[in-house]
């Protein structure tokens, strides 16, 4: 399970706010104020984050105790964000006009923009990849971190939204308009498998051989074994489940319509508590640092 020092920021759209959660105490240490409506989260290893608010198409970087280090304002419809460490950008999909900004990621100074398919909303960084799920556009764009090249479109299900590197490299992508993920092997260009979820599947993660996928409409995450790609639970959770990820043996799941974070241990598969956030969390990206002290 988690540990002290791990550290969920967790996005709260209603609430205008960020829950800072310690997941080894499971107390919230603070809300930090995001006004515009927070969705998209990226987090740095030294405790700063990357938040995308909607609503003000505003990008800002913050550090743990709230202070502003960094904004950009973007002329179009940011949503998601990933980092890279490794390169020193960070990303935004803009949802209406088909593209990723490629900012720098300490000034947030733009350095260039990616085209992608239709409606990108899920980024996530991963061994050199970058990968964009492209709703409308029924596909993942793959791109290439240090050239910044498409290397793929790859055709999914439809309306793929959040995605996620498996640890072996595999893509992972739900689709919340036909209830399955598929399975791309992203150096490739390739489908490995589509796999049936719950309805309207939002996010996934990984953890103890598994993916995990949240699936808002049901209020429930799906379970797969890795090795097989087959289904081995369902687990109930909070209302409207969207933002995924994980703390060692624990997945964290944002409950959007409930306000609260549910806690699953991921061995046992059991319900291991829940923690209460600001109203409306979504946490869309990758909101835990383990480790933090």
């Amino acid at each position: 399970m988690a540990a002290a020092g791990d550290l969920a920021f967790v996005t709260c759209q209603n609430g205008d706010a960020l829950s800072l959660i310690d997941l080894g105490t499971r107390a919230e240490l603070r809300r930090i104020p995001l006004p515009g409506k927070p969705a998209g989260i990226a987090v740095a290893a030294d405790g700063s984050f990357y938040a995308v608010s909607a609503d003000s198409k505003t990008l800002r970087h913050l550090d743990r105790e709230g202070a502003l280090l960094a904004e950009r304002v973007l002329d179009g419809g940011p949503i998601g964000v990933a980092l890279d460490p490794a390169t020193g950008h960070v990303f935004v999909s803009d949802w209406y006009n088909a593209r990723i900004w490629v900012l720098d990621a300490a000034t947030l100074a733009p350095v260039t923009e990616l085209e992608t398919g239709a409606a990108p909303a899920g980024l996530a960084v991963w061994g050199g990849l970058l990968a964009s799920a492209d709703r409308d556009g029924d596909m993942v764009s793959v791109f290439d971190l240090g050239t910044l090249a498409l290397l793929h479109r790859i055709p999914v299900g439809t309306r793929p939204f959040g995605l996620g590197f498996a640890p072996d490299g595999r893509l992972f992508a739900g689709n919340v308009g036909s209830n399955d993920v598929t399975v791309m092997d992203p150096r490739e260009g390739t489908v490995i498998a589509t796999l049936p979820v719950g309805e309207r599947p939002y996010g996934v993660a990984f953890a103890a051989g598994r993916a995990f996928v949240t699936n808002q409409y049901a209020d429930s995450v799906s379970v797969i074994d890795l090795a097989t790609l087959d289904p081995v639970a369902t687990i109930e959770v909070g209302e409207y489940p969207e933002g995924i990820d994980t703390a060692g043996g624990m997945v964290v799941v944002a409950n959007w319509f409930e306000n609260t974070v549910t806690l699953i241990d991921a061995a046992t598969l059991e319900v291991a508590g829940a923690i209460g956030t600001a109203d409306g969390p979504r946490a869309f990206g990758q909101f835990i640092l383990e480790g933090s002290g």
